[in-house]
This record gives C-alpha cells, sequence and structure tokens, in this order.
C-alpha cells in the first residue's frame, strides 16, 4: 500500500500549479490550479470555475476538495 500511496503522490505532485479540470461525483465538473494536497488526497483548487452543461461557468473562486469527491484530475499544460 505505501508504495501505490507514494507513487500517486509523486505524480499529483507534478501537476501542482497547473490549470487543471476536475471530475467530481454528481456529474459536476470544475476548472482551476491545483495550489495543493495532503496525503489523504484532499486537494486545494485556486480560480475553481464550475463548468455547467450548456457551456455556463460560474466562478467559485478557492475550493477544498474532499477526496471522496473527487473521481478524476488532469492537467491541461504539458508536465
Amino acid at each position: 500500500m505505501w508504495n501505490y500511496s507514494n507513487r500517486i503522490l509523486k505524480e499529483v505532485t507534478q501537476v501542482l500549479w497547473t490549470r487543471s479540470p476536475l471530475q467530481l461525483n454528481g456529474g459536476k465538473y470544475i476548472q482551476g490550479i491545483l495550489q495543493g494536497f495532503n496525503p489523504f488526497m484532499n486537494l486545494v483548487i485556486d480560480e475553481c470555475v464550475e463548468m455547467a452543461p450548456g457551456g455556463q461557468q460560474s466562478n467559485i473562486g478557492m475550493m477544498v476538495i474532499q477526496r471522496n469527491s473527487n473521481i478524476m484530475l488532469e492537467t491541461l499544460e504539458q508536465v
């Protein structure tokens, strides 16, 4: 388990300070700059924008996302 967790933390560290879209539980999509995380994979996202169906966008600001809410994280920039 330790090696698996260590590998994931190393990969997430590579996308710090990049603009990243996230898919959350409930079919919600947000996009923002990944500013930090902890070993439990709680994420801190700044300049967060909710991407609603139909192209609507809502500025949220800074957001903390609990690990069980995050389904997918990717980066829009090359790392």
